[in-house]
């Protein structure tokens, strides 16, 4: 009987998981199919300024919508699973040490990377932090996201000028934050 219920409840907890949305290109599904995330989303946007569609294409560009996204791992010798590269988790792939800073300053004490609401505002807050400190508009979706692969000092520095991929990657989340407003405009969200 205590293994049935276990079970039952392991089964009840795992349905918890809010998995990624079936289509994560087009944010008038992905809102249709996650309910909240629109409201949380525009919560997000009225308290830090920084547009629905930039925080989405950061976000989608970050873990495509994956709660509990990580970074690959290493592997030792090509077949031994090692160390991640970075701390990276969640929605936003914020950083352990980043993540502290927005507790500190912004956050909650209970908010998680892997729960939709907490990450977008995290992402609404560095992108408004990165306004703030290094003068970037807040719907520039191309350099809020070099700054927010880069780090503060890493944008001053231009490191992203040595990183030919990133410019792309940068691009790309320029131009889907671009799809996701001409998305916006034809959604009927309640």
């Amino acid at each position: 009987m205590k293994k049935c219920l276990l079970l039952l409840l392991l089964i009840s907890l795992a349905s918890c998981t809010t998995l990624p949305p079936k289509n994560s290109d087009n944010l008038c599904a992905t809102f249709k199919e996650n309910e909240d995330w629109y409201k949380e989303a525009k919560e997000s946007s009225e308290k830090w300024g920084v547009p629905i569609n930039v925080q989405m294409a950061i976000m989608h560009q970050e873990s495509h919508f994956v709660a509990d996204a990580k970074p690959p791992r290493t592997w030792l010798l090509g077949f031994i699973p090692w160390f991640r590269p970075t701390s990276a988790y969640g929605y936003a792939q914020a950083l352990d040490g980043t993540w502290d800073l927005y507790l500190d300053d912004a956050g909650s004490w209970w908010a998680d990377r892997d729960d939709f609401s907490d990450a977008v505002d995290f992402i609404g807050w560095y992108s408004h932090i990165n306004h703030a400190k290094l003068g970037i508009s807040k719907s520039d979706a191309k350099n809020l996201y070099l700054a927010y692969h880069e780090g503060q000092g890493g944008y001053q520095r231009k490191t992203y000028l040595n990183k030919p991929s990133l410019r792309r990657v940068a691009d790309k989340v320029a131009n889907k934050a671009k799809e996701f407003q001409r998305q916006l405009t034809t959604c009927k969200i309640n």
